[in-house]
């Protein structure tokens, strides 16, 4: 990942999502002034330089080229403007030699080691004096939040459904194509289908991305996790010698009402969440309880959706009596307590009047 390049702004007003680097030249000429900002074509990525241009003179530039602090590079010339006139136009406003950098891949920030701006950040409105300096971080290749779910999402469906069928190869010749004797089995499958079903139907249908791409290399990582465990458990669940719970019918009853009560749960706060953000906007909103009984969740908690999800898998893994499910469980709720955590920080810093009560993830606990 290369070093950020050193942008200088001044006289900024608007927001940061024109200063994104796109693969247009449409020319934007502001009366506020404006920089043209240069990067090399076919030689160092890391070096920028840039045209002073003076607004009294009609956006003719004044002046030879100036080189800005560069990172590691050398400084030399492209082509490319960035305009400081109102930076949240939907109009591109720096164009840059190397068309890579699309503007999901790229990170404005306020300190090369600082957290990436927002594009609805409004520039006057930030911790700068009369100049802004914005620091450009190449954030690699990019891929939708949507096909990373739908891969992630498909590939254990698919891959448990495998195990049940017993596929030849997977236990041995005399076992291919036969069915378990054991209801909990079908039940298992019924369920664990059932969940997946639900999250790509969600993926399509309900969720709503403040974010719209994420690291390519993210994809691999998930689905490793994802693929793995449903192979693992499915396995087990499968298996010609498989053991049904030790308690029996009534065992299974509960862990199943956990499982189903749960999944519902988990679909009427992701409705709930949904209806917070129109469609096409990235407004945040403090989540409340609705009429629906299984948000009122909120009242104690910052991401009953991580609630629900948790104990869904804490009802399969009862279901079960599977140690690979068990552990998926353990490791899924690390995960989602990390991301409530981080949640529930995000809420109580944007809103002064955050509901005091709520803990991230776990009522009264955690």
């Amino acid at each position: 990942m290369p070093f950020p390049h050193r942008l200088v702004a001044s006289q900024h007003t608007g927001t940061v999502s024109e200063a994104r680097l796109t693969g247009q030249a449409a020319p934007v000429w502001s009366p506020a002034g404006m920089l043209l900002c240069y990067l090399s074509k076919g030689v160092k990525k890391k070096s920028v330089a840039a045209y002073p241009v003076c607004p009294c003179t009609g956006g003719r530039s004044w002046g030879g080229p100036r080189v800005l602090e560069a990172f590691r590079g050398r400084p030399s010339w492209g082509v490319g403007r960035l305009s400081l006139a109102r930076l949240g136009d939907a109009t591109p406003d720096l164009l840059l030699a190397d068309p890579q950098w699309y503007p999901a891949r790229q990170s404005l920030r306020l300190d090369p080691k600082g957290k990436s701006l927002k594009d609805e950040d409004v520039l006057q409105k930030l911790p700068v004096g009369t100049t802004a300096t914005l620091y450009f971080r190449d954030l690699g290749a990019q891929i939708s939040w949507v096909t990373v779910f739908l891969t992630e999402y498909a590939g254990p469906l698919f891959i448990y459904l495998l195990f049940y069928f017993r596929v030849p190869f997977i236990y041995g010749r005399k076992y291919d194509f036969t069915s378990s004797r054991h209801t909990v089995v079908h039940l298992a499958c019924m369920c664990h289908s059932f969940h997946y079903i639900k999250r790509l139907l969600e993926t399509l249908f309900v969720h709503r991305f403040s974010h719209g791409t994420m690291p390519l290399r993210n994809i691999f990582k998930n689905c490793t996790y994802y693929w793995g465990f449903a192979a693992w458990m499915a396995y087990y669940i499968n298996h010609p010698l498989y053991t049904p719970p030790t308690y029996g019918v009534q065992q299974v009853k509960l862990a199943l009402a956990v499982f189903v009560i749960c999944q519902l749960g988990n679909f009427s706060i992701h409705m709930a969440l949904r209806d917070l953000r129109p469609a096409g906007s990235k407004t945040r909103k403090i989540p409340y309880p609705t009429k629906n009984p299984f948000t009122w969740l909120f009242l104690l908690v910052s991401c009953p959706n991580y609630t629900y999800e948790v104990g869904s898998w804490i009802g399969f893994a009862i279901l079960t009596q599977c140690v690979p499910v068990a552990l998926f469980s353990l490791v899924g709720f690390t995960q989602m307590t990390i991301w409530a955590k981080g949640k529930h920080r995000s809420y109580l810093k944007e809103f002064r009047d955050y509901p005091p009560l709520r803990m991230p993830i776990i009522p009264f606990l955690l």
